[in-house]
């Protein structure tokens, strides 16, 4: 899974006002913005340290280097009282969101001991209201995390914004890649290609089957060799896998990497009818392997067209939670479970144990005829999730907290998980699917739902969390 290097931009002030007046206050300050610093890095962020800032001069400078940085988040450090002039400059000007955090020394004063100078060491909270209704009245969205210096709590939320941040990045940077047709009649799935930069940045690269076909028909005998040799020591065999399947499998496999290196592709959608077993239905049909190849490597690939899906895959990739292809296939009344998977691209890195490759002799539902990919994800939390299109154009995050548990799966080449969501089955999906939720959805590990709210703030899009 891929590991996001976000860039945070951090900047720590005070009022110069006290340094005359009590010598040994900024020192003790610095000291405290080196350990944020320190710790920023330790949470695997790119840090730009534009240092300590004293007055709305210094401010005014610091937004400048931080607008140059290109930054993905901006962290300013409130260690004792400062004015609203020495910050808002540096959040208009810096393009990227702000979180204001409030870390004092320690989890509490010596009261009997501290003077002035001492307490103003604790003071950071003071400034917050000001900050909030300053940025509030200049449009400029305000969030914040109070705590100390080494409180976990407080970095547990920190740590919190700055993935949200990375994965903010990834999709304003991100190109996303389209490539075939809508499945016939699908009109859940189809959407309007424009919406994709409109609610989160990127690019959107439409692509031809015929893109794909010119790349496997340069593939060597030795290419699609090697890529079955991979596959081999990855996946479990089954019986019911034929060479000629699996070697063809391989050789989409070895096109889709070129297609997606050379179009520098961060995600993929695509789907192909076909007819009669010419190219582009074998193309189509033989793209399972090579797909989830992809997904596990941090490219995350969709079928059935589902250009939202696979954005909701990124998310939780980048999120660490894997991300694979996913959709209702039943409701178990009798043990409480709903079971959900898909035939196709699957997040290898999830399963919970090797996964299976296995012949098929037909793909319900769709032309054509190879192998495909089944596994359970790894038992313990999942979150699903899928990304909705409304009327009115706008995405809307929707996230469910469940967990997968064991249970008889069926053996039919689709990924199948067994997820509890700690109510009736049925109870669960209307109300799942009155969210507007599309058929398609990413199961990913882990209870996430509140890394997706802090991205849902970051993208200012809502987050329905449909709970039991």
């Amino acid at each position: 899974m891929t590991d996001t290097k976000v860039r945070v931009g951090l900047v720590a002030g005070g009022l110069g006002a006290y340094w005359p007046q009590f010598p040994d206050l900024l020192p003790q300050l610095k000291r405290s913005a080196e350990r944020v610093s320190e710790r920023m890095r330790e949470l695997g962020a790119d840090v730009v340290d534009v240092g300590f800032i004293s007055d709305a001069q210094e401010g005014a400078a610091a937004a400048e280097k931080l607008r140059v940085a290109g930054c993905d988040l901006i962290v300013g450090f409130l260690t004792t009282y400062m004015t609203a002039t020495m910050l808002v400059p540096i959040a208009q000007r810096s393009g990227a969101p702000v979180l204001l955090i409030n870390l004092q020394p320690t989890e509490s004063m010596d009261h009997a001991t501290f003077d002035t100078g001492q307490w103003l060491a604790y003071c950071g909270a003071c400034p917050l209201p000001e900050m909030a209704n300053a940025f509030q009245r200049c449009g400029i969205p305000f969030r914040s995390v109070s705590g100390y210096v080494e409180d976990e709590r407080a970095w547990a939320k920190i740590g919190r914004w700055v993935r949200a941040a990375g994965v903010r990045a990834a999709l304003r940077r991100g190109r996303h890649g389209l490539m075939g047709h809508l499945y016939p009649g699908m009109l859940d799935v189809s959407t309007d290609l424009t919406l994709v930069p409109a609610n989160f940045g990127g690019h959107m690269e439409v692509l031809e089957f015929d893109d794909l076909r010119v790349r496997v028909e340069k593939v060597t005998d030795a290419e699609a060799e090697a890529k079955k040799k991979e596959a081999a020591e990855i996946f479990e065999l089954a019986d019911s896998v034929n060479d000629e399947d699996f070697s063809w499998a391989a050789r989409v496999a070895v096109g889709l990497d070129r297609l997606v290196e050379d179009f520098e592709l961060d995600s993929l959608a695509y789907y192909h009818r076909g007819l009669d077993g010419e190219i582009h239905e074998r193309l189509g049909a033989g793209m399972i392997l090579g797909a989830s190849l992809l997904t596990a490597r941090g490219v995350p690939a969709a079928g059935e067209y589902e250009l939202r899906t696979s954005l909701a895959m990124l998310i939780m990739d980048r999120l660490g939670a894997g991300g694979s292809f996913t959709e209702l296939q039943a409701l178990d009344f009798q043990r409480g479970h709903v079971e959900m998977g898909h035939d196709g691209p699957a997040h290898l890195a999830i399963s919970d144990s090797k996964p299976l490759l296995r012949g098929l002799g037909v793909y319900h539902g769709k032309r054509g005829w190879g192998v495909s990919v089944e596994f359970d994800v790894k038992h313990g939390p999942v979150t699903a999730f899928g990304i909705r299109q409304g009327r009115d154009g706008r995405f809307a995050f929707v996230a469910s907290e469940g967990e997968v548990v064991d249970g008889p799966l069926l053996q039919i080449g689709n990924t199948t998980s067994r997820v509890d969501f700690g109510c009736d089955p049925g109870e669960w999906t209307d109300a799942w699917s009155a969210t507007g939720i599309s058929h398609h959805w990413a199961l990913g590990t882990g209870h996430r739902i509140a890394d997706l709210r802090a991205l849902a703030d970051l993208l200012e899009v809502e987050l329905i969390d449909v709970r039991a």
